[in-house]
């Protein structure tokens, strides 16, 4: 593999690719402050460093790239690793980087790498994520195969890992928490027999990022501009201690007509940020 293969940020092919002709008259000013908000050198220097590893292992080295401190409680609640045991692992989304690539190393060592992630395209165009990933970005032509993606990952043997809220947490009045949990977890668990395992994920952002977030949610921008700076804020996560909590697996059967999925997602959501 290339080192152009390899290469993880490129800011001026991605301008290049999104703007067209319209591209020169970017200023090399700008171009600057993104290349250096998306770590573009460092982060270069590392996928350089990992060469060809990828899945698994790959998220092990970022763990370790982001030396962060990870304290487990309840690890004893994961189910053992049999060729009957497909669950679904949900959690909260506190970070938006580095939270993923911790509970992906976590979740894919105790079952062999058997992992697959539901990514936004982006995310799943990395080539290390490649092999984890499942696209869920309603975007071009890929919205028309999205159902089916997303069939095809519940109905596999692979363990799921998903986060629900979608985007990573927000500050409201003061508390930092996911926003309301979507409800395709529930329906898709129930359809394939899987049980539920809730994780609860601890850390947050900066609060220059919940600001920016809060505003571009007030003026209802298409764009999420607030996931430019997401790569910034894992950066400034590195060296930190984050503790993990694994809950207790909830029956597939648990999910009965009682309530709506919808009232389940927010039910899972509540217990996770009870562990």
């Amino acid at each position: 593999m290339t080192q152009e293969k390899r290469k993880l940020i490129d800011i001026d092919r991605i301008i290049r690719e999104k703007a067209g002709d319209k591209a020169q008259y970017v200023p090399e000013f700008l171009l600057k402050w993104l290349r250096n908000l998306m770590h573009q050198e460092e982060l270069n220097a590392f996928m350089d460093e990992c060469g060809d590893i990828e899945g698994v292992e790959w998220l092990q080295r970022c763990v370790k790239f982001l030396d962060l401190h990870v304290t487990i409680k309840g690890e004893e609640n994961l189910p053992p690793d049999l060729p009957s045991t497909r669950l679904t692992f949900v959690s909260n989304h506190p970070l938006g980087g580095g939270d993923g690539v911790t509970l992906g190393a976590i979740i894919g060592s105790h079952y062999h790498g058997n992992i697959r992630y539901l990514l936004n395209d982006i995310l799943t165009n990395l080539p290390p994520l490649k092999v984890l990933g499942i696209p869920i970005n309603k975007t071009g032509g890929q919205s028309r195969s999205l159902p089916q993606m997303v069939d095809a990952g519940f109905q596999s043997d692979h363990q799921l890992l998903l986060f629900p809220a979608g985007l990573c947490s927000r500050m409201k009045k003061g508390v930092i928490a996911d926003l309301p949990w979507k409800k395709t977890f529930i329906t898709k668990s129930i359809e394939t027999h899987r049980d539920i395992v809730p994780i609860h994920f601890s850390d947050r952002n900066s609060n220059r990022f919940y600001r920016i977030a809060n505003i571009c949610d007030a003026l209802h921008l298409k764009v999420n501009i607030a996931m430019l700076f997401l790569v910034d804020e894992m950066m400034k996560n590195r060296h930190k201690h984050v503790e993990v909590r694994i809950g207790k697996p909830i029956p597939w059967q648990t999910f009965d007509k009682s309530q709506s999925p919808y009232e389940w997602a927010q039910y899972v959501r509540d217990l996770v940020y009870k562990l």
